[in-house]
């Protein structure tokens, strides 16, 4: 919370304190060096510029990768990763330290960890250091099958976004960081069951673990963490996993779809309770698909099932519009019988 000197000379006029003492406060401040601007992240065009090119970056050397740059070589790809790491690296430690631009820095410095995978990549393909499930494939592979030979690159992108986090504070590392463990989460699943592919039934059930997992590293996180909202992309990677571990659940009872409109029930108050967006849209989206099972059991071969599903679909954004209208006395509802403990696992941005 930042004060000016109007707020001291109005505490002193208030009796709040003594003149002395505001005289004394001015004088302490006007010693102080002034604080660094720190370009926090925001929703302005000069952001959602920066994001898109570092991820457009990102997406070109992984997901869109074409078949004639991985016939390279491994020692090219090695290379390339590793050339583009030093410069982007080198750039983002330029912003960040000397031009103090956290957000491009940050960002620049994102990029060059994200490139851990096709280094890695090129490392075990020159050596031939694959595991007992051979070689997986091209580098965009590694973005579509899930493969036990990828969890190498997995690890060594955890590290290395965690050193990066060391020295850079910046959240979208943790985007990174996430990513590697949702694919960790499913890549490690060969491992377990000693298949190439490994079982669906195994993939969901470690899905749902791991992503719980990752929730409590998300509350952990948030607790200790003294500015910025570096817990955001483990909840978001951490809810989707375990929620759709939950969701993929085939051939349940009756009782148990009911318990799973509860989770995401809870989900909506877990939302409310901790400011966390995530929770609200897997909620809800979990509750449509919860009411739209109901409306198939009741109108199915009926004309009258397309009009069910539009009125639950009208429902839910009558709901928006009900919260949306009443957001605020809620907000202090909430923020009157929420547990001290509860309050400390909200980001500290979140609207009070």
């Amino acid at each position: 919370m930042r004060y000016q000197s109007d707020d001291l000379r109005a505490a002193a006029a208030a009796g709040t304190i003594t003149s002395d003492q505001l005289e004394a406060l001015l004088a302490f401040l006007a010693t102080r060096a002034p604080a660094q601007p720190v370009s926090a992240p925001k929703f302005d065009v000069v952001h959602v510029l920066w994001y898109m090119g570092a991820l457009i970056v990102i997406s070109a050397m992984g997901l869109f990768s074409t078949l004639a740059f991985s016939t390279m070589g491994g020692s090219a790809l090695a290379a390339t990763a590793l050339v583009y790491a030093a410069l982007f690296g080198a750039a983002g430690h330029y912003l960040w330290t000397v031009r103090k631009l956290r957000t491009p820095g940050g960002l620049l410095i994102a990029i060059a960890v994200s490139m851990i995978p096709l280094a890695v990549y090129g490392v075990q393909d020159t050596y031939g250091v694959w595991s007992s499930f051979g070689k997986p494939g091209t580098v965009r592979d590694f973005y579509v099958w899930v493969k036990g030979s990828w969890i190498f690159m997995e690890i060594a992108t955890i590290a290395g976004a965690m050193i990066a986090l060391r020295f850079y504070r910046f959240p979208f590392i943790v985007f990174i960081m996430a990513v590697a463990l949702w694919f960790l989460s499913m890549d490690i699943v060969p491992w377990i069951t000693g298949a190439p592919i490994g079982s669906w039934e195994t993939s969901r059930r470690v899905s749902v673990g791991f992503g719980l997992g990752i929730i409590v590293a998300a509350i952990i996180v948030n607790l200790r963490q003294r500015s910025g909202d570096f817990a955001f992309w483990l909840y978001v990677f951490g809810v989707m996993t375990f929620w759709g571990g939950i969701t993929a659940t085939s051939n349940g009872t009756a009782i148990d779809k009911a318990l799973y409109c509860a989770m995401n029930v809870g989900f909506l108050l877990l939302a409310a309770c901790l400011a966390r967006r995530v929770f609200a849209i897997f909620g809800t989206t979990g509750i449509a698909i919860y009411l739209g099972d109901l409306a198939d059991k009741a109108f199915k071969d009926s004309m009258l099932f397309p009009f069910a599903l539009s009125l639950i679909g009208i429902g839910i954004i009558a709901l928006g519009l009900y919260y949306h209208r009443h957001q605020d006395s809620i907000r202090a509802w909430t923020e009157r019988h929420l547990p001290e403990a509860m309050k400390r696992l909200r980001p500290a941005n979140a609207p009070r």
